[in-house]
């Protein structure tokens, strides 16, 4: 909005006053991240309180019962504190970027819709006007219906903006330099099963003090420069574009994406004030289950699909171990190759304390994203 107010008195911003700096992305990147982090950081105390005034808190009921009681100082802390996350990232969304260019659009539908279903899923769960359907919240299957539907929706008009653009109907893989072409229907079906995936992951992974926020965060930083790189020129007036130089997809437009996740990034970092330990509120499936479809939406944009495994490292390691520890207790009939999951509870329960898990998880999440950067220049 404040860039639209800006383009309408033009001539008074940049003659006048001699402001050129909000046409630039890379300013408005910083004023998003910023004004995300002020949202969260003001807004949060009020949410906390509000959802604790509902007694919408954490009831940790693992099928593990040493893990219960090592959670069982969480009992009271309340949950769904994701609101925080969606206020600040629509906040800065809203103020810094172009509303009128597709992939923003798409970016906020997207939060949403996924942030309602984790809403729903978190309020049937946690309030007590209907604890006898506590703990479960929406079923698996309901839940997967949603999920995919607006995936659906996301990929397919996705797909109509992108389908001129020769890069953007590539499959592109780290390390080679030249996009394999896939047709139109395959481009969707990617597109659903990635944006279904990575928010499931990211719901996964939060499970501790911090842990995905910290991951989110790390991953959107990384995502920031991604966008960037697919769609903005060298200098202002070059028409050699990063992408071009770095032999990557070039998708114009989507430099405005690095808005999107720079608001991201200040959500997170501000959530992350209340989120730590000992966390004051947990991000709940309101919080997880849009930033992870965010993820996988930045990635499918600008055609990194592949180097999101690598950026969202611990992501895909998380989701990983609950599908072995599954399959390994149903083929041994019901032996356990960890001795829980998602891995994070697995190291908690070897003797590392909450704290450490969380702290070197994040650097395992930083040394994925550096890898994932070093390979734009390895092509």
């Amino acid at each position: 909005m404040i860039y639209h107010l800006l383009s309408l008195l033009e001539d008074f911003a940049t003659r006048s006053l001699g402001f050129y700096a909000w046409q630039e992305v890379l300013f408005r990147c910083i004023m998003a991240a910023l004004t995300s982090l002020a949202v969260a950081w003001l807004l949060g105390p009020k949410i906390i309180r509000w959802l604790m005034r509902k007694k919408i808190g954490d009831r940790p009921e693992f099928h593990h019962e040493k893990l219960n009681d090592l959670n069982k100082e969480k009992a009271n802390t309340p949950t769904m504190g994701g609101l925080i996350i969606i206020a600040a990232v629509l906040a800065g969304t809203l103020l810094w970027a172009k509303l009128n260019n597709p992939f923003i659009q798409k970016a906020i539908i997207l939060v949403l819709w996924f942030g309602g279903i984790g809403a729903v899923d978190d309020w049937l769960k946690l309030t007590s006007q209907i604890r006898q359907r506590s703990r479960n919240g929406l079923k698996p299957w309901e839940k997967l219906i949603f999920q995919f539907g607006g995936a659906v929706l996301i990929a397919t008009f996705l797909y109509f903006d992108v389908e001129k653009i020769p890069d953007a109907t590539r499959f592109w893989l780290p390390f080679y330099k030249y996009g394999i072409p896939i047709t139109g229907w395959l481009f969707v079906i990617i597109a659903i099963l990635y944006i279904s995936a990575t928010s499931n992951a990211v719901n996964l992974t939060d499970g501790m003090d911090g842990l995905a926020t910290g991951c989110v965060a790390i991953a959107s930083m990384t995502l920031v420069i991604l966008c960037y790189v697919a769609s903005e020129s060298m200098t202002r007036t070059s028409t050699m574009t990063w992408a071009g130089y770095l032999l990557l997809p070039h998708i114009p437009q989507s430099g405005e994406l690095s808005i999107f996740f720079s608001a991201i990034l200040g959500a997170a970092m501000g959530f992350l004030w209340f989120n730590c330990h000992p966390a004051q509120t947990f991000m709940g499936d309101v919080g997880s289950l849009p930033l992870g479809a965010a993820m996988g939406y930045g990635a499918l944009v600008t055609r990194n699909e592949i180097l999101l495994l690598i950026i969202g490292g611990v992501f895909v390691i998380e989701l990983i171990s609950v599908i072995l520890q599954v399959l390994y207790f149903k083929y041994t009939g019901g032996r356990r190759l960890f001795r829980c999951a998602p891995i994070h509870h697995h190291f908690h329960l070897a003797g590392w304390s909450e704290p450490q898990v969380v702290v070197r998880f994040w650097l395992i999440a930083a040394a994925f994203a550096t890898l994932a950067l070093a390979t734009l220049k390895i092509r």
